[in-house]
C-alpha cells in the first residue's frame, strides 16, 4: 500500500518539481533538439519516490526492508490447514461451535523459526472462560507437527460480533 501524503508534502513536491524542470530548462533551452543526446529524466528524486508510492526524505528512500519468508509456499500452506483443522477441535463452551468458525481467531502469524502467533478474541469480554481460552488455542496450535511454539494475544478491539461467523456457524446456531 502506497504512503499517504499530506497536500503541503505533495505540494513541496510539486513546487520542487517544477523549479528543477525550469532551472534544466535555463540552462539547456534548445537542447532537446539535439536528436543524438539521450532524453534525460527531471523529475526529483522527492517527485519520483512519490510516484513510486515510496518516501523521500532528503536523505534517501525510506522504504521497509521486506525479507523473504524462509518457509517454503508448501509448508506454509499446510501449516495453515493443519493450524485450521487444530482451531476448530476447540469450542466455546456456551455455544455448539468451534472458534474458528464463529470468528474468533484475527489473525495467524508463522515465523520463520515456526513459531505461530495468534490475536484472537471471546464472544464477549466477560465470558467466563476468558482466561482458559487462549490456553485451549496455544495447545491446540503446538499439536501441529512442525511448530515450535504458539502464544496468543486477547484482544477486544475491533470486538466481536456475528457477522464475523462463517456461514457453516450460523447453519449451525440456526442464524439464517
Amino acid at each position: 500500500m502506497a504512503p499517504k501524503f499530506t497536500e503541503e508534502q505533495l505540494a513541496g513536491l510539486m513546487h520542487n518539481q517544477s523549479a528543477d524542470i525550469a532551472e534544466q530548462q535555463e540552462k539547456n533551452e534548445f537542447e532537446f533538439l539535439d536528436e543524438d543526446k539521450p532524453i534525460e529524466n527531471t523529475q526529483s528524486p522527492a517527485l519520483k519516490a512519490a510516484i513510486a508510492g515510496e518516501f523521500y526524505d532528503g536523505d534517501g528512500l525510506n522504504k521497509p526492508e521486506i525479507e523473504a519468508s524462509a518457509l517454503s509456499a508448501e509448508e506454509l500452506e499446510r501449516f495453515t490447514d493443519d493450524l485450521i483443522a487444530a482451531f476448530k477441535t476447540v469450542y466455546d463452551p456456551e455455544i455448539p461451535v468451534d472458534i474458528y468458525e464463529l470468528g474468533l481467531i484475527y489473525k495467524v502469524d508463522i515465523s520463520d523459526e515456526r513459531k505461530v502467533d495468534i490475536v484472537m478474541t471471546l464472544t464477549a469480554p466477560g465470558c467466563p472462560v476468558a482466561g482458559e481460552m487462549p490456553g485451549w488455542i496455544e495447545d491446540a496450535a503446538r499439536t501441529v507437527p512442525g511448530i515450535s511454539d504458539a502464544s496468543v494475544e486477547l484482544v477486544f478491539d475491533p470486538p466481536w460480533g456475528p457477522e464475523r461467523m462463517s456461514d457453516e456457524a450460523k447453519v449451525a446456531l440456526n442464524m439464517f
